[in-house]
């Protein structure tokens, strides 16, 4: 259903050019994604995750259109070819508060996408198409005449839902759809967006940088890390048989419940600054297997396994 390719985007941070001109400055670019590639089957969720800042976000909007890439392929394969692929693409905000506008009735909220596709759609049916989309993210048609103040946090991420499935979209990007909500709510709308994807048969792009949800919606899983994709398998090996030191250490992170203990190996110092990003493999500073090689020669993805891996001393079934 979707193949990205090398994918890249680079952002200016540089002063003015007229202060770099006295200067005598170059530009200074932040590579917030640095060649990344991976697919998704159709009707599969690939669940991406990494710390802030590692570039997840970026690739959500570039393959939703937002941002435009600074170079790389994304192909999209819509069953749909009589529709626009920007109408086959719709995308859940992280923030269910500020992706509404606030003077908007909920029914125009839903609405809007149908609007904008220009489909020849008359009052009725609309109202009806939106009544339908409500019921099905467990709201009621009546709510279609308030406002977003007037709904919790996870009722709004419920509406946000409802939007993006109102032109039957193909490809659901999901930014972190459940981190601005309270714990409690976190697994409601998990499952329902795991029941819509039965559903609809949805292939899903899911952010986030929590490995229990990841691990809860994925079929496969990308760890990313300062711009990189650093491994990709399926959910059930990534959590069982993580072949990147990174991987591991972020798995190692998480609280045993029975002992209320972190592992003694657990991820340790910050992600460097990614206008200086180190040289080699830009996770050496803080990976305990980095030896000299590391530190000058970038990995490139390979496949062990069914994994694919960027890493000169990769785990080898460790545990």
């Amino acid at each position: 259903m979707l193949e990205v390719w090398e994918l890249r985007k680079y952002f200016d941070h540089s002063q003015g050019w007229l202060r770099r001109a006295f200067s005598r400055q170059p530009k200074k670019m932040v590579k917030a994604v640095d060649g990344v590639s991976f697919a998704i089957d159709h009707g599969r969720t690939l669940g991406l995750v990494g710390e802030s800042g590692c570039g997840k976000t970026t690739i959500a909007r570039m393959i939703a259109g937002l941002y435009k890439p600074t170079s790389g392929d994304i192909i999209f394969s819509s069953d749909a070819e009589d529709s626009q692929d920007s109408c086959r693409i719709q995308m859940i905000f992280q923030d269910p508060y500020s992706s509404m506008n606030p003077r908007w009735r909920i029914r125009d909220i839903v609405a809007e996408p149908i609007r904008e596709s220009n489909e020849r759609t008359d009052k009725q049916a609309l109202k009806n198409r939106v009544s339908e989309l409500l019921l099905q993210v467990g709201l009621s048609p009546d709510d279609a005449d308030k406002y977003p103040h007037q709904f919790s946090g996870g009722q709004r991420q419920r509406i946000s839902i409802a939007r993006a499935l109102s032109v039957n979209p193909d490809l659901l990007v999901c930014d972190e759809p459940t981190s601005a909500l309270d714990v409690s709510v976190q697994a409601q709308i998990l499952n329902l967006l795991k029941e819509i994807q039965r559903n609809y048969n949805l292939t899903c792009l899911f952010i986030s940088h929590n490995l229990a949800v990841v691990h809860h919606v994925s079929d496969q899983v990308g760890v990313m890390y300062l711009g990189k994709l650093c491994e990709i398998t399926d959910n059930n090996t990534l959590f069982h048989k993580a072949k990147h030191p990174y991987t591991r250490m972020l798995l190692e992170a998480i609280p045993d419940l029975e002992t209320n203990e972190l592992d003694s190996n657990r991820l340790t110092g910050d992600i460097p600054d990614p206008l200086h990003p180190p040289a080699g493999c830009v996770f050496h500073p803080r990976c305990p297997e980095a030896d000299s090689r590391c530190k000058t020669e970038i990995p490139g993805l390979r496949l062990i396994g069914n994994t694919l891996v960027a890493c000169h001393h990769p785990i080898q079934d460790r545990n």
